[in-house]
């Protein structure tokens, strides 16, 4: 009697995804997000134990899970070998195996992406010993596998290794094997993966774009000429994973601070103010020199982008429930420091008479007038490949991070407009750009989206 179970759980901006796989009575997590309860409470819905955690390797983009949920169910945690971890473990290599009731599970060891990564191969016992599920990591994604350029300086070898990982192992599965990835569209894991969150190892053999690839230095080109940018989360968060993340029990509770309190935390140097209301808002009234973030676009990736990991969080938010929200996706992402935010929001701050500031926000008519003056610079701040693929002609690009150290290259005394696709980063662009002294800067709402539907520029 077939009795294998399988849960796909899907966390969306950061887009992972994590997998539930269990037989009569107990179950493995694979690949687990750091807030655990999601699977605690579907194990125990199906009547299963949580018995093993299974890594395929130290992910850059989010913190694991693995520690808090061996904690809270008393389950081993199984990690790479060669990710050298320093929590209690089950180390793996490439070759071993174990079980889990009738699953028998096979470990394939594939650097490429990092150096660590394995795929986890699963028969079905009681069906047949033919691999019917194969949980691939970061290694090959649906339509895309992953970018071996996060380690400096060893990017060229990583994805010399990925090629022949995908070749001579993954991809000599059975055809009708299912494949299981730890990302989906959205992430920056890698360069183009499709909105599928499975598939099959047949049909990624025959249709996934850098499986068809059969130069080995064509390959290589592909994954390491002009990959999108990485955020800088991505360099911290696997040496965090191979330590084990702090416990999310012992990091500081959120407080609601009346302004007062606020006003007086955020003088410390070790602290800053993060707005993660909508851009319009923002715009309308802010604390001076906070960061804005806004809720609405990729909060947990810009975040660990931008903000710095040692510095203690204040958020001013639409409302407590926001606020708490925040604080799950910015723990995904290893900002562990968020210790209140601003009761009644910016209402009860200007109630209490503290000072605000502001940023105009330009209608696509209105960014189209203000260009017509040639003293006004206008900064497109998308990745570079949005704007190779069409800008405002005379548009400097610079990516809304990379403002926090390339500012210098702008005149803070000249009026600067800041465009992405909708007005989300622009906002963060501009806030940045008040941070560092600029006095007469806006922000392109609707973005260059806005700016084309307008009529002002053709595609």
């Amino acid at each position: 009697m077939d009795t294998m179970l399988l849960k796909q759980f899907f966390i969306e901006k950061i887009a992972h995804s994590s997998y539930l796989i269990g037989g009569n009575t107990s179950c493995a997590i694979i690949d687990p997000g750091r807030d655990v309860d999601r699977y605690i409470e579907a194990a125990a819905a199906e009547g299963l134990k949580i018995t093993h955690i299974l890594e395929t390797h130290l992910h850059a983009d989010f913190v694991s899970g693995h520690m808090d949920l061996a904690e809270q169910t008393g389950a081993r945690i199984y990690a790479p070998a060669a990710g050298h971890c320093t929590f209690e473990h089950v180390p793996l290599s490439g070759g071993d195996t174990f079980r889990i009731e009738d699953m028998e599970f096979h470990v394939l060891e594939t650097p490429g992406h990092t150096p660590d990564c394995l795929v986890y191969v699963v028969a079905d016992t009681s069906r047949g010993g033919t691999p019917v599920a194969a949980f691939t990591g970061d290694t090959l994604f649906v339509g895309d596998v992953g970018r071996p350029d996060l380690f400096p300086g060893k990017a060229r070898v990583l994805a010399e290794q990925l090629y022949d990982n995908l070749h001579t192992k993954v991809m000599t599965l059975p055809p009708e094997c299912l494949v299981f990835p730890a990302h989906g569209a959205g992430s920056l894991c890698g360069k183009a993966m499709g909105a599928m969150r499975f598939s099959t190892i047949g049909y990624e053999n025959t249709y996934n774009p850098a499986l068809r690839i059969g130069d080995t230095e064509e390959f290589i080109r592909s994954l390491t000429v002009n990959m999108p940018p990485a955020p800088d989360h991505f360099a911290r968060c696997s040496d965090i994973n191979r330590k084990g993340p702090a416990l999310v029990r012992t990091l500081p509770s959120l407080r609601a601070m009346k302004p007062a309190e606020f006003h007086e935390r955020m003088k410390d140097a070790d602290t800053i103010v993060v707005s993660i209301r909508d851009y319009a808002t923002f715009g309308g009234q802010h604390i001076p020199d906070s960061y804005h973030i806004d809720m609405g676009g990729n909060f947990p990736t810009f975040a660990g982008w931008v903000l710095p990991p040692d510095r203690d969080i204040l958020l001013v938010t639409d409302s407590p429930t926001q606020a708490k929200e925040a604080v799950i996706q910015l723990r995904r992402v290893g900002l562990d420091r968020t210790i209140g935010y601003l009761e009644g929001g910016t209402h009860a701050w200007v109630m209490a008479g503290y000072t605000t500031d502001h940023i105009h926000q330009l209608s696509p008519s209105e960014v189209h007038e203000k260009l017509k003056d040639p003293a006004t610079v206008l900064v497109d701040v998308r990745a570079r490949e949005e704007y190779e693929a069409g800008h405002i002609p005379g548009a400097v690009n610079i990516m809304a991070m990379d403002l926090r150290t390339r500012a210098g290259d702008l005149d803070p005394d000249t009026p600067t407009i800041a465009m992405c696709r909708s007005g989300h980063r622009s906002s963060l662009a501009c806030s940045i750009l008040k941070q560092k002294g600029f006095s007469d800067v806006y922000n392109a709402a609707g973005g260059i989206t806005g700016y084309i539907a307008a009529g002002f520029m053709k595609t």
